[in-house]
């Protein structure tokens, strides 16, 4: 704006918009725009008005006005981008603020916005690669580095967020946050004495840090100090009552005290805080499922989340097999035993409906089944009955070892089920729920285990998720497959640390036959 009036004018108009009179702002831009039309400071500002204002389109509409008379302002792009993001049109916000970093190539916050919808997209390896090119450019940067060890830790790449967040604390061990986090990788890494002094570190800097509290509560629970982990977190709970991560903590060190009620209550307050969280981004057999889950639903006029799962007056679990299983099980090496009719006519009735009609199915996998986990609302009474009834039924098999975690997976009739894996903790029960009209291959559609178990010295990752190195240990060691045919209410248990996987699925089509199995894994897998 060469001409002296036109800047006083605009100048009065940023002063008033600075103080948030931005009906005042506003005229004087339009009275600018009015004497210069060609002039590209009052439009955008026109548009960042519009955008305060929650009137989107109008924005988009002015500043795309204002970046063609002038594309080399990157504030512009940049408020461009942050408009596109409140209308939830990602991708274009991130092409925005793209051209705005391209013209300011060592901001940190555009960087950080380009990653954050990144990641958000799923597109986490480019996320990552933005960070990583921004902390080229800022070595010294350590809110960028303590970023990136997020990202890294997300990822699951423990050992490089370790380093990363031991560069932040080497220049500045006063900040209680990267300790908090450099804790939780140690506890993911396994190391759960060192994870708990980086913890207490960073609760001597700042004692009130929930997320250092919540996270001590897990290092303690891994350490089986549980009373300690239960009071770790309660204080926890104390400052920030609907923390999400210490009520699933907490849910957790209650089951293995064997306070299931407790427990499970806990995991449902988790379900109901986090009931909203749906990313959007649903895999096409979780929107298959869901949609033929709402139709079963309206069919039966069901209502509410929760259909079913109450306690049952009488038994939910038989044990009337209890001395045939428990021989079975002693005698068996390596442990594996086959019960069939687990549950009670009511208990499996019950299950079934509960597993049919529940929103609980929050978790899905690219093989093709869905996962329901007591954070997502797979608590229900009866569920907490059963598991207390096992034990009670097989004190031989169960009495040393509390509940530690449970789940169910459903299954897409058309695809494939859980690869090979070991898990974190003594007992295996799976048993499962679906007719077995559905299951169009009797001598298949259960369960192959391996008779051998996976090395101690393996962490989690390895021996529950690296299929090869599996595949491979087992061809070493001659292991033989033991297959479980499916049945109705059939349940497998076994050494929880044996290499199992689900068997060839062949099920009808229809949302009733959707194979169904329950998963309770009870006490501790071995130290390596």
């Amino acid at each position: 704006m060469a001409d002296a009036r036109l800047q006083e004018l605009f100048d009065q108009a940023i002063a008033l918009h600075q103080r948030g009179e931005l009906h005042a702002a506003e005229r004087l831009y339009q009275r600018v725009l009015l004497m210069e039309p060609a002039s590209f400071a009052p439009r955008h500002m026109l548009g960042v008005i519009r955008y305060q204002q929650g009137q989107y389109p109008q924005a988009m509409e002015q500043i795309t006005a204002a970046l063609e008379l002038n594309p080399n302002i990157p504030d512009a792009w940049t408020n461009l981008g942050n408009v596109q993001m409140a209308a939830g049109r990602a991708e274009e916000a991130l092409a925005s603020y793209r051209k705005a970093l391209a013209l300011s190539p060592a901001n940190p916050a555009l960087a950080g916005a380009v990653a954050r919808i990144l990641w958000d997209l799923g597109r986490k390896d480019e996320a990552l690669e933005e960070i990583t090119r921004l902390l080229a450019a800022r070595p010294e940067d350590i809110a960028v580095r303590h970023y990136r060890g997020n990202m890294l830790r997300e990822l699951r790449r423990f050992d490089q967020a370790l380093t990363e967040y031991d560069a932040v604390l080497a220049a500045r061990p006063d900040l209680a946050e990267p300790w908090t986090n450099r804790g939780a990788v140690l506890s993911e890494m396994g190391r759960h004495e060192e994870a708990l002094e980086s913890l207490d570190r960073a609760l001597t800097l700042e004692p009130g840090l929930v997320a250092a509290l919540s996270n001590r509560g897990l290092a303690l629970r891994d350490l089986a100090r549980l009373e300690e982990a239960l009071e770790s977190l309660d204080r926890a709970l104390v400052l920030q009552p609907d923390h999400v991560a210490a009520l699933t903590h907490r849910g957790k060190v209650l089951s293995e005290m064997d306070r299931l009620e407790e427990s499970f209550h806990s995991f449902r307050r988790v379900s109901e805080l986090t009931l909203s969280s749906d990313d959007g981004t649903k895999l096409p057999h979780r929107i298959a499922h869901d949609r033929e889950q709402l139709q079963w639903r309206e069919a039966r006029g069901e209502t509410g989340r929760f259909i079913g799962g109450e306690k049952l007056n009488g038994p939910a679990v038989n044990s009337h097999n209890r001395s045939s299983v428990t021989q079975a099980w002693l005698a068996s090496h390596p442990r594996i035993v086959v019960v069939d009719d687990l549950l009670t006519p009511d208990s499996l009735s019950a299950l079934r409906r509960y597993c049919l009609g529940s929103d609980v199915w929050h978790t899905a996998y690219g093989q093709g089944y869905l996962g329901a986990f007591p954070e997502s609302g797979f608590a229900a009474p009866l569920l907490a009955q059963v598991a207390e009834e096992l034990r009670a039924a097989f004190p031989e098999i169960f009495a040393a070892h509390p509940l530690r975690y449970h789940w169910a997976f459903k299954y897409d009739s058309g695809l494939k089920g859980i690869g090979i894996h070991a898990d974190e903790a003594a007992v295996n029960v799976n048993f499962w729920i679906t007719p077995d009209e559905a299951n169009r291959d009797p001598q298949s559609g259960g369960m192959v285990i391996w008779d051998k178990q996976a090395p101690l010295e393996w962490d989690f990752a390895k021996f529950n998720a690296d299929e090869g190195a599996a595949y491979a240990f087992l061809k070493q060691n001659g292991a033989k497959p033991v297959t479980v045919p499916y049945r109705t209410n059939r349940a497998v248990i076994f050494d929880s640390n044996l290499f199992h996987r689900t068997d060839e699925i062949s099920f009808a089509e229809g949302y009733e036959n959707r194979r169904i199995n329950i998963t309770m894994l009870y006490g501790r897998r071995p130290a390596g």
